[in-house]
């Protein structure tokens, strides 16, 4: 589902930031090699995740969910000097592929890379994150979310994407679709667990962005 018009998203995208070179090079080999390309994050909601973490100013940072590690690179950019930001996948063939570009953006130092499921590899993380970015399989939303309670504080910014599921969560279900099923419930979740203050953005996909209490 187009939430807007191809020529209104084109005059926001030329209305916002530039995308900065090395991710549009990003973008090009993800299309040319690797499958799923409509899974990067993209220029306007990667500016958008870049201007977000320079405005919390993050020392640490959890990424779940990496991909080709476009939206890592544009969450790094708010980092702390001193700061690390740490991201999972799951999928070891994208990991030489991620690397590459973490180092050609100048934050390869400051980003570690875990290869893994995401609900084995939080708990055993010693950072408490500032900012958590949730980008992985829909159907465990709900317990990554558990998961990186117990790596957060009060304050810390919880972002969630895909959470509009392409209009499906406003169409009727299909009792089938299991994955639809774990959207809803997951976006209900963060409107009424008291822990949480959320904001649910039409951008992209949808991205909800939550507030520990």
């Amino acid at each position: 589902m187009h939430f807007l018009s191809p020529l209104l998203e084109a005059y926001i995208q030329d209305h916002s930031e530039d995308e900065p070179k090395i991710l549009q090079d990003l973008t090009r080999e993800t299309h040319l090699k690797v499958l799923r390309p409509r899974m990067l994050t993209g220029h306007f909601q990667g500016r958008v995740l870049s201007m977000l973490s320079k405005m919390i100013n993050p020392k640490s940072i959890l990424e779940i969910g990496t991909y080709t590690g476009y939206s890592a690179i544009c969450l790094a950019e708010g980092l702390q000097k001193e700061g690390r930001l740490h991201t999972i996948d799951i999928n070891e063939e994208l990991t030489a592929l991620q690397r590459k570009y973490f180092d050609l953006s100048g934050y390869g130092t400051r980003i570690v890379q875990h290869l893994g499921n995401a609900l084995d590899i939080i708990p055993k993380l010693e950072a408490t994150f500032d900012l958590v970015f949730i980008d992985a399989e829909k159907m465990e939303y709900s317990k990554y979310l558990e998961g990186v309670l117990q790596k957060t504080t009060s304050g810390s910014i919880i972002l969630s994407d895909n959470v509009l599921w392409s209009g499906k969560v406003v169409e009727p279900l299909d009792p089938k679709d299991k994955a639809t099923k774990a959207v809803l419930d997951y976006n209900k979740k963060l409107k009424e667990d008291p822990r949480f203050e959320t904001v649910l953005l039409p951008i992209r996909d949808g991205l909800t962005l939550s507030r520990v209490r």
